[in-house]
């Protein structure tokens, strides 16, 4: 077995392996169907119904369609390593097995770690954006107004508590554990009325498109007129190294906007985490992998053109309730503005069932690689035990517990970038890994193999660097903090209590 100490790898045949352990083995049985529901279902959400309209208000103006299709193009490039690494090592955990495999235990823990932050976070940060449509839909049926009331959120001791994404999360985590076919059915039930109410947005909408609103495509820059692209640590980094006082608007508001729009795709790869519990993950996974960010790009630069002709981007920027509570615009805003308050309506009840499917497939694929690294050991060994129906129960409780925090205390927007800068991190490992296993393991059966290698793998890598260097300086401080406390957690107790680490130690294999 190669590697000792920070740097032992897990065979490739060995993650195989453990996947038929009885304590801790997982139902096979979901299809290329399954898979693709699942990545259509948690990709399309935040993005087109709460995320494209602050984009374009608060950075990016009517170029908010073209930063979707530059953070797609990394996307792409990134999706078809995945494909290849998922099927080529059909196990729960995603990148984290794959670095396992390739860069060795330590550089495993870090992707592991980064990826709670990008599930987790991200399923709160989705639970928020629901609440709020929650908060528009309960205004309908009582009669409040929701522009100047949020009724989903409550004071708690002088901290807001948002009682509505905790409902969500509280709910999901009992379907999860009660079994992932089960939740496929619902998704596939959700996705389907969603997707419908996408293609009504896009259809309705092109009656009030004005060419006007086009221009100018990409703003001059600006002072920020909503609360991001600021100076400071509330700017991008690149903004900041090339010495601008922002990031709002202009050139470097419509690379700040592809780094947050970015926030809309996530989630096709979390199609990986389910090749445990995959019929034929080698052929499967792939399929579902690219076939779902296919459709979801294409439906994403539809909406975002109809949006903007609707309205003007100013009406779209970032305000503030009466009751103090930020007025985030939402998909629904620009029907509202149109005097088209029905649709509006219909697009509010319809967002709030498809960020519901987005929150479980997150906290679903989180669950699968908190299981995964416990089941190595670097995490609480009893995490891994899997319950009478075949799900990791006791992870997906934790799971619950995590995100329902996050959910209920911590700001929307915070949470979407923190989300950002740790996919883009996960994505440039396992676009570097496929290399890295092409030339240690060259023999391995790969059903999807990445065109020019290595030349794609090291776009993608350029492209997510690109759009990380575009994120605010105040995430990078909070990711650096949040990978610094990682390594501690793994020098106190993962390293020591790794099964890797045990077995070779009981065989005499010395740590570096």
């Amino acid at each position: 077995m190669p590697g000792s100490g920070l740097w032992r790898t897990k065979s490739v045949e060995r993650s195989i392996a453990d996947t038929d352990e009885p304590d801790t083995k997982l139902r096979r049985n979901l299809s290329t169907w399954d898979l693709t529901v699942f990545g259509v279902a948690v990709v399309i959400g935040a993005g087109i119904f709460t995320l494209t309209a602050r984009t374009a208000g608060d950075l990016a103006g009517p170029s908010v369609a073209l930063a979707f299709v530059l953070a797609a193009v990394a996307c792409g490039l990134a999706a078809m390593c995945y494909a290849e690494f998922a099927s080529t090592v059909p196990v729960a955990g995603s990148a984290y097995t794959f670095s396992y495999a390739t860069f060795g235990e330590f550089i495993a823990w870090i992707i592991g770690w980064d990826l709670v932050l990008e599930l987790a976070v991200g399923a709160a940060a989705v639970s928020k954006g629901w609440s709020t449509y929650l908060n528009t839909v309960l205004a309908y049926l009582f009669g409040f107004d929701s522009s100047a009331q949020t009724v989903t959120r409550v004071e708690v001791f002088g901290v807001t508590a948002d009682w509505g994404a905790l409902l969500l999360v509280v709910v999901l985590a009992a379907l999860l554990t009660l079994g992932t076919k089960l939740s496929s059915r619902v998704s596939m039930v959700i996705t389907a009325i969603k997707v419908g109410i996408v293609l009504f947005v896009i259809v309705l909408g092109l009656f009030y498109v004005k060419a006007a609103n086009y221009t100018p495509f990409i703003p001059p820059a600006s002072a920020p007129t909503g609360d991001t692209g600021g100076g400071g640590v509330e700017q991008s980094l690149f903004s900041l190294i090339a010495g601008s006082e922002g990031s709002a608007f202009g050139a470097f508001g419509l690379l700040a906007g592809a780094s947050l729009v970015f926030f809309a795709f996530i989630g096709f790869d979390i199609v990986a985490t389910t090749a445990e519990e995959t019929k034929n993950p080698q052929r499967s996974v792939p399929r579902g992998i690219l076939g779902s960010l296919s459709i979801v790009t294409v439906l994403y630069v539809a909406v975002a053109l109809v949006l903007v002709g609707m309205v003007s981007y100013t009406q779209l920027a970032t305000g503030v309730k009466a009751d103090g509570t930020e007025d985030t615009k939402t998909l629904a805003t620009a029907f509202s503005l149109n005097g088209v308050d029905w649709a509006a309506q219909i697009i509010s009840i319809g967002a709030l069932a498809g960020l519901t499917t987005v929150v479980m497939v997150l906290m679903l694929g989180q669950t699968r690689v908190l299981f995964a690294m416990s089941r190595d050991g670097l995490l609480p060994r009893p995490l891994a035990r899997s319950s009478s129906r075949g799900t990791p129960g006791r992870a997906t409780l934790v799971v619950a517990l995590l995100v329902g925090v996050a959910a209920t205390f911590f700001d929307a927007g915070q949470l979407e970038e923190m989300v950002n800068v740790g996919t883009l991190f996960a994505f440039v490992l396992v676009s570097a890994g496929v290399i890295v296993l092409r030339r240690t393991r060259p023999d391995l059966p790969r059903a999807f193999r990445v065109p020019w290698v290595p030349v794609l793998p090291v776009l993608a890598i350029a492209a997510c660097l690109w759009l990380m260097v575009n994120l605010t300086v105040l995430t990078w401080l909070r990711f650096l903090a949040w990978m610094a406390l990682g390594v501690v957690v793994y020098f106190v107790y993962s390293r020591r209590n790794s099964v890797l680490g045990k077995e070779r130690e009981s065989v005499g294999v010395g740590e570096k």
